[in-house]
């Protein structure tokens, strides 16, 4: 259990006169550090092994009560079941007989506790009401930690069904546990009639919970979805004049749109925060395993977006499966040794120089950002930037693949559709990316698993996109500058641009003619990853 008490929770507890009780005849209690209505945490002092633990104690009180002395029973037992880096470890569990409290009447029963691991740090609610919203890499970091404990919580067949921050630990290495099993249910027990009342919080309380329906996997799956919504935004998405009408709210409205609250955040964190919290069950995640999952998946998005992780994040990373794994930027996996490589690459760059490469250089993301002279250096580009173009066509070319030409992840490509014999039979198809506001670039680099292709390079301040699929009125009539006649393109290739100091916010990649394939009926040309590239500062 955590370790969070201030000096007026200390102050408070100076007068108790459980502290100093060695409960089990081990734990020696010292401070209070958290208290609601069916129980008091202490931290404790274990004088057999000599550790901090935390010991909550159940109010003696509460212990009459056959249900609620049941509930307390139920959170040991399922505890005790769980082993897990993300669960808060319970290490004993008993009954005490304490001393008589001169203003209660709690005498006559004795008080029953559970011991569990000392968790030194704060709770995931103190975190976000101090700091508010937090680092997207970091909400998503934790949302991954809670959905593996919450995981191995239902392949054990424990449903939590509190999930809040306030249950869940943030120690001071920065990992995060869940704690209070207090309302868990296994998924074969019917468990205790609860009079129609509903269980868990209601400001992350799933539709069906709130409704008193069965509740399985899914309800946890909802409320952590919930609870990273609130580490995005910084606030629970719903409000009301009672928990029960904050309840209702979640049963008929949908969350705000995340997006909207902060547009940094990425389509695809914003479709899995949708997808977690989905009211209709066959549409939300079916269970944990598969919510963890995409969550790795944005997770490699939203860092290769910020370029660079810290903390709690870097562990995380280190633990993702495979897929996801490379799908973060090399020189973000391996920092160490890209600088090494990066010395490498610059005196290369040095040594490229001094023998004149051509005009038509290797490279692309890293690889490109390595090789490219070094007063160049990459424009971000939004995750949404890209989109395909195909004005003299009669469709739309693959627009569900853009985002994977500028995702950092050679191994994903955007197509275009397949041709006959590689006759585009129309002046061209192609991707163009959006530098908004806009941006002088001076070079732009295509790497592809399909080298052969011809491609010009455009750009444009404003383009006619009003206009019918179809339309012979050429690119020059629509608004695109040409920047660099076409090019045969190798598998990495670095085209030098010259705008003339003009921002354009929109660059075309214009493929005026396919890769020669005589092995093929139907040749596609396929694009892994576009970069732009800007003067450095102080080189224009």
């Amino acid at each position: 259990m955590v370790d969070g008490s201030t000096k007026a929770a200390a102050q408070s507890t100076a007068s108790d006169p459980f502290l100093g009780v060695a409960i089990g005849g081990r734990y020696r209690l010292e401070q209070e550090i958290g208290q609601g209505g069916m129980s008091t945490v202490y931290r404790a002092f274990d004088t057999v092994l000599e550790r901090k633990v935390a010991v909550k104690l159940m109010h003696r009180r509460r212990a009459r009560e056959p249900d609620q002395l049941e509930r307390f029973r139920r959170e040991a037992r399922a505890m005790a079941r769980l082993i897990h880096p993300h669960i808060v470890t319970v290490i004993d569990t008993g009954e005490a007989d304490l001393p008589h409290e001169p203003d209660r009447s709690d005498d006559g029963a004795s008080a029953p506790y559970i011991v569990f691991e000392h968790v030194e740090g704060e709770t995931l609610k103190q975190r976000i009401r101090r700091d508010g919203r937090l680092q997207i890499t970091q909400a998503l970091a934790y949302a991954i930690e809670i959905g593996r404990g919450l995981q191995a919580a239902h392949e054990h067949g424990i449903v939590h069904r509190d999930i809040k921050p306030q249950n869940v630990l943030l120690s001071v290495e920065g990992n995060a546990k869940i704690t209070d099993f207090g309302i868990a249910r296994t998924l074969s027990e019917k468990g205790l009639t609860m009079g129609g009342r509903v269980l868990g919080t209601t400001d992350y309380v799933s539709p069906e919970q709130a409704l008193g329906q069965s509740v399985t996997g899914q309800s946890d799956v909802y409320s952590l979805g919930v609870v990273l919504y609130e580490m995005l935004v910084g606030d629970v998405p719903f409000d009301g004049p009672t928990p029960v009408a904050v309840a209702m709210r979640h049963v008929r409205e949908q969350l705000p749109d995340a997006q909207a609250l902060r547009p940094e955040l990425s389509a695809a964190t914003a479709a899995v925060l949708e997808r977690a919290t989905a009211k209709d069950l066959a549409r939300r995640y079916p269970d944990a395993g598969v919510f963890v999952r995409e969550l790795e998946e944005v997770l490699a998005i939203e860092t290769n977006r910020a370029g660079q992780t810290v903390g709690e994040v870097t562990t995380v990373l280190r633990t993702l499966s495979e897929p996801s794994r490379h799908r973060v930027l090399w020189h973000i996996r391996h920092r160490i040794r890209w600088l090494g490589t990066l010395c490498l690459a610059v005196a290369a760059v040095v040594l490229a120089l001094v023998l004149a490469l051509p005009r038509t250089h290797s490279g692309v993301g890293a690889v490109a950002a390595a090789i490219t002279p070094p007063h160049l250096r990459p424009v971000h580009l939004a995750q949404t930037a890209a989109h395909d173009y195909n004005p003299f066509g009669t469709g739309p070319e693959h627009p569900d693949e853009v985002s994977n030409a500028i995702d950092g992840d050679p191994n994903t490509t955007w197509s275009t559709e397949h041709y006959l014999g590689g006759v585009l039979g129309k002046p061209g198809v192609g991707l163009y990316v959006d530098a908004s506001p806009g941006v002088a670039a001076r070079a732009i680099a295509i790497q592809t698993p399909t080298p052969g292709f011809s491609a010009a390079i455009y750009g444009a301040d404003a383009f006619d996109e009003q206009l019918p699929y179809g339309d012979p009125l050429p690119l020059a009539g629509r608004g695109w500058t040409l920047l660099s006649g076409a090019q045969p393109i190798g598998a990495q290739t670095l085209i030098r641009l010259d705008t003339a100091g003009v921002a354009y916010r929109y660059y075309l990649v214009w493929i005026t003619q396919l890769q020669s394939d005589q092995a093929s009926s139907s040749v596609a040309t396929q694009i892994a990853e576009l970069t732009l590239f800007r003067a450095r500062r102080g080189s224009e």
